[in-house]
């Protein structure tokens, strides 16, 4: 039975004037905002009811991860994906991106090499710096809007410094369902050079395509599980960045360890609201996902249709996440993102993912907001190529 309508994706909230980051960026501007990864629907009414029961015991103390938040995620951990993880294994965090720079101080010295492949999220980008780290970008190889890895040029990057491989899966901003074989074959290269694969799966459920599963790394086998560290959160698929509450999953005991001790003394417990509504979130809202699922569906097809239309534009085919990622380069602009700026759209400068020539939208938004960006872009790319 169809109950998207249930949820009112077509009728969220309004965000203007609430400190939203996402809106707040055009503040006093019509532009609007499809930039930032952060939807703007409600979260799940079952998140909504557990967090309005916490609110009302009224204690807000410092909170240790709960025992039955920590079964809830080895419970779907195993029945998504067969894969068997033990409490111990979990490690608690205030957001990803934290874990992404935890991640780089963890794993070797300073001076130490990072490698990760481009485009891809900005902070895999900066965080090799901030723990001075030298960053390598590997190119992805595209053909047809498909965005591939090229193993032998990864190889070729890898130095003898190289410590740790930062993989976004599924992959931020091309939208790439990684397969088996492709992950298969990057465990294969780290394990041949001692390299640690730190495994940002944020949006691991927030798969589009029916026909394509999520396979997290670390389940791929055993010498690849031992040098893991797996990053989630369930932030991007219920809709609750501002809650700061994400979990990596190290099995290995001595990678765990070096992990929590980057961890200590700067890392901050996560908040008492962010434990309970990520215990709601894996626990209640599998219909409200489901029905999630439908509508991204159809806002995705929407903006694959809008810019198969538009002169000159094509994207790569998003079967994960809520990102559009859109190759200007036939275009002559100078820049893109800007452009579409001053057209009333804010979108996300490709050059910000190491993917110069290309813009990232957004379409977790109402169809009807959709719509209006979509048409906003189309007329000013029809009204410049005329004048040019």
């Amino acid at each position: 039975m169809e109950k998207t309508h249930l949820y009112e994706f077509d009728t969220p909230p309004e965000r203007r004037g609430t400190t939203s980051m996402k809106w707040e960026k055009y503040k006093g501007r019509d532009v609007i905002p499809l930039w930032v990864a952060d939807m703007d629907f409600r979260s799940p009414p079952a998140v909504v009811k557990a967090l309005q029961q916490h609110v009302a015991d009224g204690v807000f103390g410092y909170t240790i991860p709960p025992p039955e938040l920590n079964e809830v995620v080895i419970t779907m951990l195993k029945t998504r994906y067969g894969w068997s993880v033990k409490p111990e294994w979990l490690v608690w965090l205030p957001g990803l991106v934290c874990g992404l720079n935890v991640a780089c101080h963890a794993v070797g010295e300073a001076g130490d090499d990072v490698v990760t492949t481009v485009p891809v999220y900005p902070p895999f980008l900066s965080a090799p710096g901030y723990s001075r780290r030298n960053l390598i970008q590997v190119p992805l190889k595209e053909k047809n809007n498909r965005w591939q890895f090229d193993f032998d040029r990864f190889e070729n990057a890898i130095t003898d410094k190289t410590r740790l491989f930062i993989l976004c899966n599924p992959y931020n901003p091309v939208g790439r369902v990684l397969s088996r074989q492709e992950l298969t074959t990057l465990a294969a290269i780290c394990h041949q050079h001692g390299i640690v694969i730190c495994s940002d799966e944020i949006h691991c459920d927030l798969i589009l395509d029916p026909d394509k599963n999520h396979i997290p790394t670390a389940t791929l086998d055993s010498e690849t599980a031992a040098r893991t560290i797996t990053l989630m959160a369930p932030s991007k698929t219920f809709n609750l960045p501002g809650l700061g509450c994400a979990f990596a999953v190290i099995g290995e005991k001595k990678l765990r360890q070096q992990f929590k001790n980057a961890m200590a003394g700067i890392v901050p417990m996560v908040n008492a609201l962010g434990y309970t509504a990520a215990r709601a979130a894996f626990e209640e809202c599998a219909e409200w996902h489901q029905a999630l699922l439908r509508y991204l569906r159809g806002n995705r097809d929407l903006v694959r249709q809008a810019v198969n239309r538009m002169p000159d534009l094509s994207m790569a085919s998003v079967e994960a996440t809520y990102l559009a990622w859109i190759d200007m380069r036939a275009i002559d602009l100078k820049d893109p993102a800007i452009f579409f700026e001053r057209a009333g759209v804010g979108l996300q400068d490709g050059i910000e993912f190491g993917g110069p020539g290309f813009v990232r939208l957004n379409f977790g938004c109402s169809r009807g907001l959709l719509e209006k960006a979509l048409q906003r872009m189309t007329a000013a790319l029809e009204k410049y190529l005329k004048s040019t």
